[in-house]
């Protein structure tokens, strides 16, 4: 046992909590037997258990019999020293949990399981006591909707009418997925996405488990340049120009691939690695794409897609808080979306796993005539900051230079949705109006024939 922690000190915490049922409570959610002293641990578990059953402390007297240990009473003392107490308790299980899962690490490691290890420290170095109480929502109103207003989504994507449905942007510690089919232009999007942050300012890492550095590299020469990407390379100097012009005044923009089946330990060690050796701090990361990857700290059969995917999702979720960055990955549709034109949970492949983890999801529709418009949809399938769940959005796409920008006002009535949106109301109308010339038609045709009736009745 650890001199810091002797049997003595382990014997005062437990005084301290016998003598003050409310220190009790707040400490009890880090309070584990397997911190103490073995002649200790029949006496904590005997106080947990007493609590829960009875809803209140033992006597010291019952800690005496039935906890095997006779105990100070402090209960005239505990209220000057609580912040003492709360103080080195929190710090003794956390080193009582650190130390615990030290030890539970050592097969684990030799079997190669470093995601699990990880878990167990980084899990052990997070016990502490309850101190953030959150908000009262009744404690100034007009400060909170302030912060709100200048937090929430402070970082824009680029486009505008995109932003609208997210108070402004995205925010950091999010899990953002992007969800199409078979060239829809997930990647597109993403890439788009990371010159946009990139041009704004902020240090972005794109990596890429599909593509190469190269293609996903010249793709980006031609959103900057406007040329196709044939059109780069006989434009070689010309392109050198506008890309270390842009350089100037952008953040950096790194691009790495990856393996197929890579973990989330590849890309934090590559991220960790990067922000040592370029002395900055990453704000945005950009993962092509989620399906690609493997969970880090659980071994599952490549056939189970949903575990596997549950796994990643929660992983991906769990770096972007911690790594404190913009996040957006992507997903894969299935095949029974290819000839949808609206979406819904059931088209994403893997199921409600990665649903329930995302905190944004975005699908995006093309067709041939979209794509010969120069047109894309996207679709706001779940959003936790904002009530834009089903609603659609046209964004321009050039086929050329590939990049995708909000519309223009005079391009609005010109998009596939209005048009259709057009159409159906030319044809309302042309209904109503064909309804009636035919119910004028059937008038006249009544009025004739009861006029000729009583011409009839007169001739006879």
């Amino acid at each position: 046992m650890s001199e810091e922690y002797s049997y003595d000190l382990q014997k005062l915490y437990l005084e301290f909590l016998q003598g003050d049922k409310e220190l009790f409570v707040r400490c009890n959610a880090i309070l584990k037997d397997s911190y103490f002293d073995r002649s200790l641990r029949a006496a904590v578990s005997f106080m947990q258990e007493h609590v829960d059953k009875y809803g209140d402390m033992p006597t010291l007297e019952q800690m005496k019999v039935k906890g095997e240990i006779e105990l100070q009473d402090l209960r005239d003392n505990t209220a000057s020293h609580q912040e003492w107490f709360l103080d080195e308790f929190e710090k003794f299980c956390r080193h009582k949990a650190l130390e615990e899962a030290i030890l539970a690490s050592a097969d684990k490691l030799e079997r190669g399981e470093y995601g699990t290890v990880e878990k167990l420290v980084k899990d052990a170095v997070q016990v502490g006591l309850t101190k953030d109480l959150g908000m009262n929502y009744w404690d100034n109103p007009a400060e909170r909707i302030k912060h709100i207003q200048e937090q929430k989504g402070g970082t824009s994507t680029g486009w505008k009418t995109f932003d609208k449905f997210f108070y402004g942007g995205f925010n950091k510690g999010e899990l953002n997925i992007f969800a199409g089919g078979s060239g829809s232009g997930k990647s597109l999007f993403m890439q788009n996405l990371a010159l946009n942050w990139s041009q704004a300012g902020y240090n972005v890492v794109y990596v890429s488990l599909e593509l190469s550095e190269e293609l996903c590299a010249m793709r980006i020469d031609s959103m900057i340049t406007g040329l196709s990407t044939k059109e780069v390379f006989k434009n070689i100097e010309d392109v050198d120009l506008k890309v270390r012009m842009q350089a100037k005044k952008a953040g950096r923009l790194q691009i790495i691939q990856m393996p197929n089946g890579c973990t989330i330990n590849d890309i934090k060690a590559y991220i960790k690695e990067y922000q040592i050796q370029n002395d900055l701090h990453v704000d945005a990361l950009l993962v092509d794409y989620l399906d690609l990857m493997n969970p880090a700290g659980q071994k599952v059969n490549a056939s189970d897609q949903f575990i596997k995917d549950k796994y990643v999702s929660e992983e991906l979720r769990n770096l972007a808080i911690e790594l404190d960055v913009l996040f957006v990955t992507a997903s894969q549709l299935n095949r029974t979306a290819v000839d949808e034109i609206d979406f819904d949970h059931s088209h994403i492949a893997g199921g409600i796993s990665k649903i329930n983890t995302a905190d944004n999801l975005i699908g995006i529709f093309t067709s041939r005539s979209m794509k010969e418009r120069g047109r894309v949809q996207i679709q706001f399938m779940k959003t936790r900051s904002s009530s834009g769940v089903g609603q659609k959005l046209d964004l321009a796409m050039d086929s050329m230079s590939l990049r995708i920008r909000d519309l223009e006002d005079d391009e609005l009535e010109n998009t596939p949705t209005n048009n259709s949106a057009a159409m159906m109301d030319k044809l309302k109308r042309q209904s109503e109006t064909n309804s009636v010339q035919q119910n004028t038609t059937v008038t006249s045709v009544v009025d004739h024939t009861e006029k000729l009736r009583g011409l009839l009745k007169r001739m006879e």
